[in-house]
């Protein structure tokens, strides 16, 4: 079955583009940012958990789910002023942000651009960390790739493909784990809008030799803002490795590996996931933006090397350093 959409789902026009967004809770906000091809509905586990103690806020990025798909700006910094954008139209001054996947690199950027917005910083599977990715996401900036799919999601081949995948999503396989969302994915590529849109957003982040954005050089910056870093084991999609990459690059923030996990873990266990950020904004102060202490930051410059620039190379911490999450 393709995505439903939630029924607390709003909109709102920024810079002339109709923005999909879903809005609940109420208290600290939570900016939950989906992954390439996503929407707002891959929160939907963990959506109304948060909102019993927080304002939750899940938008559909630009050129994807019911937002417009114009033909605009895609690359993360884009993203981010996007975001920037949304929260003010909405009154919301600064959020703990929450990206899985590409949504991680937007995240990463936000907090970048607008450290005085963002609270807290939680990475999901998160690119940005490291150059390796899977092979379909590379294939998605080859020549010809828009028409290629435009033949593979024609009606009859799409629905067999997408049931096919849905059922092995329920074989419990390791490595099918998530077929059940990529098969939503594919399935939004029906839309010339969405592969187009798609297309322009991978060719931004990743090239045939992986991920060129990367936050390795100013992960030193995180010192001055609590992160959070939620990896599944068996992710398929962004090695678990990268979770090592960012417990070097920023020794203070917490990692957790959930066991039994592919790419999507606040999916695959939704109840540990929203005790993991429920924990992790327990037990931390928001962040509060010091321009001196951010001119420090900066004038000092990173004390760490960054990731490997090279996709193969050994990550710079062994995976088994970072805290495996608990099953409680």
């Amino acid at each position: 079955m393709p995505r439903r959409t939630s029924p607390h789902l709003q909109h709102v026009t920024v810079h002339g583009h109709r923005r999909a967004y879903v809005r609940m809770g109420s208290g600290p906000v939570v900016l939950l940012l989906h992954g390439l091809g996503c929407d707002h509905t891959t929160w939907a586990p963990v959506m109304e958990s948060l909102a019993r103690t927080h304002t939750v806020i899940a938008p559909d990025l630009l050129g994807h789910g019911a937002s417009d798909k114009p033909r605009a700006d895609y690359s993360v910094g884009g993203y981010a002023n996007g975001m920037r954008d949304l929260l003010t139209v909405l009154g919301v001054d600064s959020a703990t942000v929450v990206g899985h996947s590409f949504g991680g690199g937007v995240a990463m950027q936000f907090a970048y651009q607008y450290p005085e917005r963002t609270e807290r910083l939680v990475l999901v599977g998160s690119g940005g960390l490291g150059p390796d990715v899977s092979p379909a996401i590379r294939a998605i900036t080859t020549p010809g790739f828009h028409q290629l799919m435009g033949v593979l999601t024609a009606p009859g081949l799409r629905h067999v493909t997408t049931a096919t995948m849905r059922l092995l999503a329920r074989s419990r396989m390791p490595q099918a784990r998530d077929l059940g969302e990529v098969a939503d994915i594919y399935d939004s590529f029906k839309d010339p809008r969405t592969r187009a849109a798609i297309r322009h957003v991978v060719r931004a982040v990743v090239d045939w030799r992986g991920q060129i954005v990367t936050m390795s050089d100013r992960a030193y910056l995180t010192e001055a803002m609590p992160m959070c870093v939620i990896w599944g084991a068996d992710d398929m999609v962004i090695p678990v490795s990268h979770a090592s990459n960012a417990s070097a690059l920023a020794p203070s923030a917490r990692i957790e590996v959930v066991p039994n996990a592919g790419h999507f873990p606040h999916r695959d266990h939704p109840e540990r996931f929203v005790k993991i950020v429920r924990d992790f904004m327990r037990s931390t102060d928001p962040s509060r933006y010091d321009r001196e202490r951010w001119r420090q930051l900066l004038d000092d410059g990173a004390r760490v090397p960054p990731v490997q620039a090279e996709a193969g190379e050994s990550p710079l911490a062994p995976v088994h350093s970072v805290r495996r999450a608990s099953s409680a």
